[in-house]
């Protein structure tokens, strides 16, 4: 495992399940708000209406965010299990242990990352 200590796992792995209780909690808030938004022009006025689609459409866009980042969670926990957490998924070097104390469940390096998101 990359040049991190039993301790530092240790609080990674306690960061990682706090970041995944989090997580789905707000799921199933991220769906309740992003339900069909109803049309009824009796009920609400034009810009109302144009205003739930806009908050549908960012919850939409939330909860999107927050299933891909339960993922990573997920991988993070099983790469920590199999003893390959730390390294990159693109290069296969280290990431600093600052960069995974503040993103607990980055699989890859800030230099490949950055070569991922001018790629696409």
């Amino acid at each position: 495992m990359a040049d991190l200590k039993a301790p530092q796992l240790a609080a990674i792995k306690i960061q990682l399940g706090k970041l995944q209780q989090q997580l789905e909690k707000f799921l199933p808030l991220d769906q309740a708000t992003a339900e069909t938004v109803e049309l009824d022009q009796s009920k609400v006025g034009r810009l109302s209406r144009v205003d739930a689609l806009q908050q549908q459409a960012i919850a939409q866009a939330s909860s999107e965010v927050h299933k891909q980042q339960l993922v990573s969670v997920h991988r993070a926990l099983q790469r920590l299990g199999e003893g390959d957490y730390g390294y990159c998924e693109q290069c296969g070097e280290s990431i600093p242990l600052a960069r995974l104390q503040v993103q607990p469940e980055a699989n890859c390096c800030v230099s490949c990352l950055q070569a991922l998101e001018e790629n696409q």
